[in-house]
């Protein structure tokens, strides 16, 4: 260690400084040095630290700068504000230091943040504030008339408690004609007075002698203190006692026990009148007499109070022999002191961080520690330690300074407190030790991420839930502690069938539970995942993902739907069972499905209202009506079945189809039973409160206008339905009848047909044929000429037929054949057999069931869609033909219809029209109207 004088102002301050590296830390520590005199008053500027150490001002405060003294004296105070060293309490330098002649107070100045440390020095300079003093203030001295001359004579000496020049310096004694003063020093320093007999006493003359002795110091001013002696002159005795040894060295073992016996004095005298020598203390201190004590006659010197090695380490006692002839002898006892191991070592904690980061790096230093031992030798020398397996270790910066620093990383995980037991051992025998815990506090960083207690988590819901309803509660942990360990839930941004995933699902960012913001449909949504992110409350914060996967679980919330047959309510198709069907026949099959998944969509068929003689039954998974039993005569031509599809779900849901089915063998009998084939309209009836209230309000003339329009209007459309009744709801097919070469059909010829069902309230048209305009509809207001003139003009502008107009045999109009798909056999039911010769223009009720056929194939294709294929049912789509055209209506665009070469058509007879079935129904006698 390097130090530097900085300079000397007498009676003010003297200081010096020194710089060491400190061991534990990079920052610099000083050392500086201040002088005052003592007895100065309190708050009295001692020096300014801030200025001396090249301190900011600021650092005082930021460093929470203050003063540490190792045994507790409190005389120099710290003004932060100014950075001054003041005194605290009065100095009395006798009082603090006694004889010790260099008297000084030690300190040391202590930063925080980081730790430093100073230490300061004071020393207390002497002032002259004490006189001398004598023990006595009258010294009797008995001498015998005979002393020769050279006799000394021992005085009490003054007591001055300063030092130095201030101390006491000289004596002087008056009167002199007798005596003279000798004064000598002693092994201590001390000054010792004596007086010398220089001129013969004669009792006789005087008895009595008065001197005045006078103590000066050495001051300023000079200080003094006299005191006067007696001298009575005794008669004879004329040797004095004389001491064996001129000083006595002995030592005491610190603590001694009282009566402990120090040492033995002894003096001789030569005469042999003398009656005995006595012995006691000259001049001792209050603090030998409080310890030590001397036995008049034996010269004993023993214990009587606690000797402590720490206060006084020798001691110098004056002790004087006096005979009874009044002569007396000085000598000297030296005792010093032996110290034992009696005190612990004292542990001071000077600064002490209660909380440190995990994250502080190895050699940061926690405590600053002061460890103080009394005792000296190998009783002071101090072993300090912490407990062993532990992240933090003990190393000595200066003499008497350890710090408490790590050793390695911390981790608060692992352990968040510390109890650091630091033992102090001495070196004595049996050694003194003693222990401070320190409790230490790991803060914590936020070095870990939130774990998910599962890497991925299923959850499942039922479809059709309401919305908030709980799907999942998922939970993340930190190992971090308080705001570090704080876990919040967030959903990771996506898309959901091109909507937010948030429209979907919500999740609680503290607890952590999912909801459903929707209700979810199984059959549009079966399953999705989503990314779940756990972050804490670090900074900056940490975070994990997780992944869920939501499964929609299905209810049975859909209906099973008919695919077929198509339920459309634009027309009654009706399945044909001839009678000489067999028992097993297929009629038709009901195709259905669910949208719904398992279970739920197991689908089965039955007949409601079955009777007990049903003529047919239903599969009970594949939907097949077949026939029971044979066909009789009591069984209805029209029949219509029930079909009930009901699912498999808890609770079950169902569906109804109804089929129309007739028992006959020509299609005929079967229009006879069958009369609606219109639409069945549907009215809303519903009239709300504000139509109502919107009626209520109109003005009565705006009613009348109203109703009067409305009447002309009905007027006008019963005119019109009366007109065009039987083909209200056909549209026109125009027909481009082929030109025969070989002039074919130009005659006229006489045809039967039958109407639709409403027949009976339809009239009969014709047709005036021509190739670039739609047929014309005549009423049946006309007369029988003017159908004749049709007629004739009908015969007259029929040409040949086009080459293309023949057709196979098995490619004529009518049913498919057996197993036709039954809308084709509906279709079939509708078709008139013609009885005129192919072709000629068609019919009205030809166009009518040729159309029927189209819209029910395109109806039931559009409805089935990819749905419908073999696994639901047969395909029944298949070639339909309409009467009267070259053209045929084909299920599948790809397949076209083989034309063949017939043989030119010859002029053919006119065929009767077969007969209707005879029913139970329909038995009954012809009319007139009938036959004509």
């Amino acid at each position: 260690m390097e130090s530097e004088g900085k300079g000397w102002h007498y009676g003010s301050l003297f200081f010096y400084t020194a710089c060491a590296v400190d061991l534990f830390s990079p920052r610099v520590t000083g050392q500086i040095r201040y002088s005052i005199p003592e007895e100065m008053p309190v708050g009295s500027f001692v020096g300014n630290i801030a200025s001396d150490l090249g301190l900011e001002q600021k650092r005082l405060i930021s460093g929470k700068a203050r003063v540490f003294t190792a045994d507790s004296s409190d005389y120099i105070g710290l003004d932060k504000e100014n950075g001054h060293l003041v005194v605290k309490n009065k100095i009395d330098r006798e009082e603090l230091c006694e004889e010790i002649s260099a008297c000084s107070v030690s300190f040391d100045v202590i930063f925080e943040n980081p730790m430093e440390l100073y230490r300061v020095t004071v020393d207390i300079q002497d002032i002259n504030d004490n006189s001398p003093v004598f023990p006595k203030s009258q010294i009797e001295q008995e001498i015998s008339e005979l002393a020769v001359l050279g006799a000394r004579f021992p005085l009490e000496s003054a007591i001055d408690p300063d030092v130095g020049v201030n101390t006491l310096q000289k004596y002087t004694l008056q009167p002199t004609d007798h005596f003279k003063l000798n004064v000598q020093i002693g092994a201590g320093g001390n000054k010792n007075v004596e007086m010398v007999l220089h001129s013969p006493l004669d009792r006789e003359k005087k008895k009595l002698h008065k001197l005045i002795l006078t103590a000066l110091d050495g001051g300023k001013p000079q200080r003094s203190a006299t005191v006067q002696i007696n001298i009575i002159v005794l008669d004879g005795n004329d040797n004095a006692p004389v001491f064996s040894q001129s000083s006595y060295k002995t030592s005491v073992v610190e603590n001694a026990p009282k009566s402990t016996i120090v040492t033995r004095v002894s003096a001789t005298d030569a005469d042999e009148s003398s009656h005995g020598i006595q012995y006691y203390f000259e001049h001792a201190s209050s603090t030998v007499k409080a310890l030590f004590s001397i036995d008049a006659d034996s010269g004993e010197v023993k214990v009587i109070g606690d000797i402590d090695y720490e206060k006084h380490k020798q001691f110098t006692v004056k002790v004087k022999a006096k005979d009874h002839g009044g002569l007396t002898d000085s000598s000297e006892i030296i005792i010093d002191v032996t110290d034992v191991n009696d005190n612990t070592p004292k542990i001071t904690i000077m600064s002490f961080a209660s909380a440190v980061s995990e994250d502080a790096s190895p050699g940061t230093v926690l405590a600053m520690i002061n460890i103080q031992d009394l005792d000296s030798g190998d009783n002071s020398k101090i072993t300090c330690s912490i407990d062993m397996n532990s992240p933090f270790k003990i190393i000595s910066s200066l003499t008497n300074y350890y710090n408490l620093v790590t050793y390695s990383e911390l981790d608060r995980e692992q352990t968040a407190e510390y109890n650091i037991t630091i033992t102090a051992v001495d070196g004595g025998n049996p050694p003194l030790s003693n222990k401070e815990i320190l409790n230490l506090k790991i803060s914590d960083v936020n070095d870990h991420t939130p774990q998910f207690e599962q890497e991925s988590y299923n959850a499942f819901i039922a479809e059709n839930n309401l919305p908030s309803t709980t799907i999942l509660t998922v939970k993340a942990i930190d190992m971090d502690w308080g705001p570090n360990a704080k876990v919040s839930y967030f959903l990771i941004d996506g898309d959901l069938n091109g909507a937010p995933l948030a429209s979907y699902i919500s999740i609680n960012s503290e607890s952590g539970v999912i909801s459903a913001e929707k209700s979810f449909d199984y059959e549009q949504l079966k399953s999705f995942k989503m990314q779940v992110k756990a972050q804490d409350g670090g900074s900056p914060p940490l975070s994990s993902n997780m992944t869920v996967n939501i499964i929609i679980q299905d209810q049975n919330d859909n209906a099973p739907q008919i695919l077929y047959p198509v339920q459309t309510g634009a027309s009654v198709v009706a399945e044909i069972v001839p009678r000489a069907a067999d028992v097993g026949y297929l009629v038709t099959k009901v195709v259905a499905v669910d949208v719904d998944s398992g279970q739920n969509a197991w689908l089965s068929y039955k007949l409601q209202k079955a009777k007990d003689r049903a003529l047919f039954e239903v599969g009970l998974q594949n939907g097949e009506i077949r026939t029971v039993r044979q066909v009789t005569d009591k069984d209805a031509v029209k029949q219509k079945l029930t079909v009930v599809v009901e699912d498999n779900g808890q609770p079950s849901r169902s569906a109804v189809v109804s089929i129309n089915v007739a028992v006959a063998d020509s299609f005929p009998e079967v229009l006879s039973e069958f009369t609606d084939f219109m639409h069945e309209k549907q009215y809303d009836d519903k009239l709300t409160f504000y139509l109502i209230l919107a009626l209520t309000v109109v003005s009565l003339l705006f009613i009348v206008s109203i109703i009067s329009i409305i009447s002309v209007k009905i007027y006008r459309w019963r005119q019109n339905k009366i007109f065009y009744k039987s083909g209200a709801n056909l549209p026109v097919i125009p027909y481009y009848p082929p030109v025969y070469p070989d002039g074919t059909l130009q005659h006229v010829y006489n045809y039967e047909m039958c109407g639709t069902t409403d027949s009976r309230m339809s009239d009969m048209k014709f047709v005036r044929p021509y190739s670039q305009n739609t047929l014309v509809s005549q009423s049946r207001m006309g007369t029988v000429q003017r159908e004749k003139e049709q007629v004739d003009d009908l015969t007259l502008e029929q040409k040949p037929p086009n080459a293309d107009w023949r057709f196979p045999p098995n490619q004529r109009p009518g049913p498919s054949g057996a197993g036709a798909h039954p809308d084709e056999a509906g279709a079939s039911a509708g078709v008139i057999a013609g009885t005129r010769p192919w072709p000629n223009p068609p019919t009205e009720a030809e166009q009518f069931q040729a159309l029927m056929v189209a819209a029910n194939v395109s109806e039931a294709t559009a409805t089935l869609g990819p749905r419908y294929n073999p696994q639901y049912g047969p395909d029944y789509r298949q070639n339909v033909f309409i009467p009267g055209s070259t053209a045929t209506l084909m299920a599948n665009p790809q397949q076209q219809v083989p034309q063949q070469a017939l043989p030119p058509p010859q002029a053919l007879p006119p065929v009767e029209a077969p007969k209707a079935a005879q029913t139970p129904a329909s038995k009954k006698k012809p009319t007139k109207k009938d036959k004509k």
